[in-house]
């Protein structure tokens, strides 16, 4: 189900739960078009992408971190987004741009999605100083040299009702007009 571009982004939210069913060749070329047409600082395009629909390997990545991922294990499909520091030194900006833009484009083919954060996070939450989700990955995925994952989607069929999103009542406070 197509949606236009506020209905589409009146929709979306974080999806934690997926029905069995794969995600499409089509439909994953289609999100990866989308994503790679991202903007990017000084279109540097230091942005890159890992596609993992091997069950075993996202299991694995659902125990990257002992808090918040656990539920990517369920997901039939999982994009690892990238960014090259040494071309861009606004690497995780770029790929923040990128990582939305893949969100979008999920939603729009009607693909609930999540995004999981990597960059900077530790495996254990009581060890902070330990292991990262990053080093864990690079333990079993093959993440080119020079590279850092600022994030993982997990994408698929939504096993969860659709939903709009309420105001939020700071909402206005956010908001600074100048006329």
């Amino acid at each position: 189900m197509k949606k236009d571009f506020f209905e589409l982004v009146e929709h979306r939210h974080s999806v934690r739960h997926f029905t069995a069913e794969p995600v499409g060749k089509e439909d994953i070329a289609r999100m990866l078009k989308a994503t790679l047409d991202a903007p990017s600082s000084k279109n540097t395009r230091s942005s890159s992408f890992m596609v993992i629909e091997d069950p075993e390997r996202i299991a694995r990545i659902a125990r990257m971190r002992d808090f918040g991922s656990a539920f990517v294990e369920k997901a039939p499909l999982v994009i690892l987004v990238m960014g090259d520091a040494v071309r861009s030194d606004l690497w995780m900006v770029n790929a923040s741009i990128s990582a939305t833009y893949l969100q979008l484009a999920a939603e729009a083919l009607g693909l609930g999605n999540c995004w999981v954060h990597v960059e900077g996070r530790p495996c254990k939450k009581d060890e902070p100083d330990g292991m990262t989700a990053e080093e864990y990955l690079r333990t079993f995925l093959p993440i080119p040299e020079g590279r850092h994952v600022l994030c993982a989607v997990a994408i698929g069929h939504s096993a969860e009702e659709e939903k709009t999103r309420a105001a939020h009542p700071e909402d206005a406070e956010r908001v600074i007009t100048i006329e």
